[in-house]
């Protein structure tokens, strides 16, 4: 119907909606009004069967589903890789996945329902991805336990940029400083912790008041709860996200202690929750923006079968505000 409204063959109007070079600007127009007259949508089961592709990504994110809604830091990455997409023909779909059945994700994944995938928040006991690369463009957020030398993932030196974190602390002077660490079944819990202890072996400072998290708020107040329980004396804190960090200012504020003339706090990412606390967060800004960007853009580059770069590390800078 189309071809007869527009005057041209069937496969004129194949290669139209399937944005073929060296179509005739006039001819493309033509078809482009039919399409609009008849209210025309290509049938992408049909397309995908022709093409073996469904122009479809999926996001995948093994985490609950109110830890993925209340986290800066998945908003500001999915809508990087949406933002990247717009321009392309390739629609975005989100994963919220449980590894309770890890058969459904890897099965949705390799059932030709999406042309690649991007990982996000990897922890060691995610098996839903194993061996899926092999037959299916994977990027991940930060590298992962399993298969790094054979992945392809964007991360931060996350080691580095809490040594320092936590040397800022020491430059100003603090000299018995805690970490709420994060989970250690993930690369940035770990990587972030090493960091933390590498400054203050430096600096011959007591590596022992160390508590962990989950990256949620909730666990920084009960992490920071912990720490001072102790009754060890603390004059500096490095907390291994800013959600952590808000949920232990939070406490000390509770405690009357004072940020940062008793205790002195740094974050790590720079998203909402750093400015949302008082003081605000002195705080590693991680380019989570630009991660999404280079993920979404090494995926495609997967997928068209293009060369790419298996390890991209970006740069991390220290923001000082008030808190330290």
């Amino acid at each position: 119907m189309v071809a007869a409204l527009a005057g041209v063959s069937r496969s004129t109007v194949s290669r139209v909606v399937n944005d073929a070079p060296n179509v005739d600007p006039d001819i493309v127009k033509s078809v482009q009004s039919a399409i609009s007259t008849l209210n025309y949508i290509p049938n992408r089961a049909a397309r995908s069967l022709a093409s073996r592709r469904t122009n479809s990504v999926a996001v995948v994110v093994p985490e609950s589903t109110s830890k993925v809604f209340a986290d800066p830091f998945f908003a500001t990455l999915v809508e990087s890789i949406a933002q990247t997409l717009v321009e392309t023909k390739y629609t975005l779909n989100l994963i919220v996945s449980s590894e309770a059945r890890p058969e459904k994700t890897r099965s949705y994944l390799l059932g030709g329902n999406v042309d690649g995938a991007l990982v996000v928040s990897h922890h060691s006991g995610d098996h839903s991805w194993t061996r899926i690369s092999d037959s299916l463009p994977v990027v991940f957020a930060g590298r992962p336990f399993r298969g790094e030398g054979d992945s392809y993932y964007v991360e931060v030196n996350n080691q580095a940029a809490a040594a320092r974190a936590a040397q800022h602390l020491v430059d100003a002077g603090r000299t018995s400083i805690a970490t709420i660490a994060g989970p250690q079944d993930m690369y940035p819990g770990v990587d972030r912790l090493r960091g933390w202890e590498t400054a203050l072996r430096s600096a011959r400072l007591d590596t022992s008041l160390v508590e962990v998290g989950d990256f949620t708020q909730a666990s920084g107040r009960e992490a920071m709860r912990r720490l001072l329980d102790r009754g060890q004396r603390i004059d500096g804190l490095f907390a291994a996200n800013d959600q952590m960090a808000a949920g232990a200012c939070s406490v000390l504020t509770d405690r009357n202690i004072r940020i940062p003339a008793d205790i002195a706090v740094v974050g790590f990412d720079d998203d909402s929750f750093a400015t949302s606390v008082t003081p605000a967060l002195t705080t590693i800004h991680h380019p989570i923006v630009e991660m999404g960007h280079r993920m979404a853009e090494i995926l495609l580059a997967l997928i068209e079968g293009e060369p790419a770069d298996r390890v991209n590390l970006l740069p991390t800078s220290l923001v000082v505000r008030d808190s330290a």
